[in-house]
């Protein structure tokens, strides 16, 4: 009776759950030894120290490092734009097609245009053959304007020493004429020759003033000539020009964008057509605080990640910063002298350049979204 109240008391005082029971050597039931505690705070303060060492690591990583998300792709889109109006005859390309410098995107209706070039080479034609004839010509009466005024420079000097001669002749008869040793017709006579002289060299320097004036003339002939001779071909040259323009093409290597153009469309010069982004020339622009650009400097390591490629980090490195905040450059630059002035954090554009060429497997295309991480070099 004793033993069935010790076990029925071991019973009731023992825990929930299953236990091992061992006899005693008078036969009596026994519990075992209690488990002893496992080390929970050693465990505890392991993981806080690995915490605090993560933490620590991040704030020591981050005392130098400059963040954001307000950041794309950006890259060069250029609008294809044709010189020259005319109907599209045909076009060579399709959205999204990869094209290289120089390829021809799409060609216009170029009668009109071949037209006006066959005109030109006419106009050129004719000016050229006025050149061998009325050039010529021209060429041909300057040179005799030049030999005639030369002869008349050459009678101003004949006449000059006839004068000469005539007066001297004066000089010597005017004595004897005094003395009545010559008479005094003979002395008039030669008066008369020397008056008739003076007469002559006048009449010489008009002669070669008309000579040199008409030589002027025929050199202004000449050159008028020659001036339309350029003008005819630089008329011809600008319908080449305008006929080339018949063939838009490629800026430059990219992918082809934005396509408006059909077959039989009626295009104006200078309407946006098509883009041509070029996918090999990228960069990334990133809005920083103003507060975030104290010690960076160009030439700063960058780190970033694009959205499209989650887990791959893009290396760069810092080109340039904006000389002025994005605000400055809006269309409704903000006014603070208006009374309405709240202060808030402006934010500075930052160009960051990637180091190498890109990689094929992670295309970037301008508009993505990217995280930047920039190395402060304090």
């Amino acid at each position: 009776m004793a033993n069935a109240t010790a076990k029925m008391n071991t019973a009731t005082d023992a825990p929930a759950g299953p236990q091992r029971v061992t006899l005693s050597p008078d036969g009596a039931a026994a519990p075992d030894a209690p488990k002893k505690k496992r080390p929970v705070l050693p465990i505890l303060a392991v993981l806080l120290l690995a915490l605090v060492g993560y933490f620590g690591y991040r704030w020591w990583q981050g005392r130098n490092w400059e963040t954001t998300d307000n950041a794309q792709v950006e890259g060069h889109v250029t609008p294809v734009l044709p010189r020259v109006g005319g109907y599209v005859a045909s076009v060579r390309v399709e959205e999204n097609q990869q094209v290289h410098r120089g390829d021809t995107l799409m060609v216009l209706d170029d009668r009109d245009l071949r037209a006006k070039l066959e005109a030109a080479e006419a106009d050129l034609a004719a000016a050229e053959e006025q050149t061998t004839g009325g050039s010529g010509q021209a060429v041909a009466q300057a040179a005799a304007a030049q030999a005639t005024a030369g002869a008349a420079r050459a009678n101003i000097t004949a006449a000059q020493a006839n004068a000469t001669k005539a007066h001297r002749d004066v000089e010597r008869l005017r004595p004897l004429a005094e003395r009545n040793i010559v008479s005094k017709q003979q002395y008039d006579a030669v008066v008369a020759a020397a008056a008739a002289a003076d007469a002559q060299v006048q009449a010489a320097r008009e002669n070669a003033s008309a000579a040199s004036s008409q030589a002027t003339a025929a050199g202004a002939g000449v050159r008028v000539t020659r001036s339309k001779i350029e003008s005819a071909r630089a008329a011809r040259d600008a319908a080449a020009l305008q006929l080339s323009y018949s063939v838009v093409t490629a800026p430059m290597d990219g992918v082809v964008a934005k396509k408006s153009v059909e077959v039989g469309q009626l295009v104006q010069p200078g309407q946006p057509v098509m883009t041509v982004v070029p996918l090999n020339d990228v960069w990334v622009t990133a809005n920083l605080k103003e507060t975030q650009t104290r010690d960076l400097r160009p030439g700063d390591p960058v780190e970033v990640e694009v959205d499209a490629y989650p887990g791959h980090t893009f290396h760069g490195r810092l080109e340039s910063i904006s000389p002025a905040t994005g605000a400055r450059f809006s269309l409704l630059p903000p006014d603070n002298a208006t009374g309405n002035y709240t202060k808030v954090v402006q934010r500075i554009p930052v160009r960051i350049r990637f180091d190498g060429r890109g990689d094929a497997g992670f295309p970037l295309r301008p508009g993505m979204s990217a995280f930047v991480r920039i190395k402060a070099r304090s």
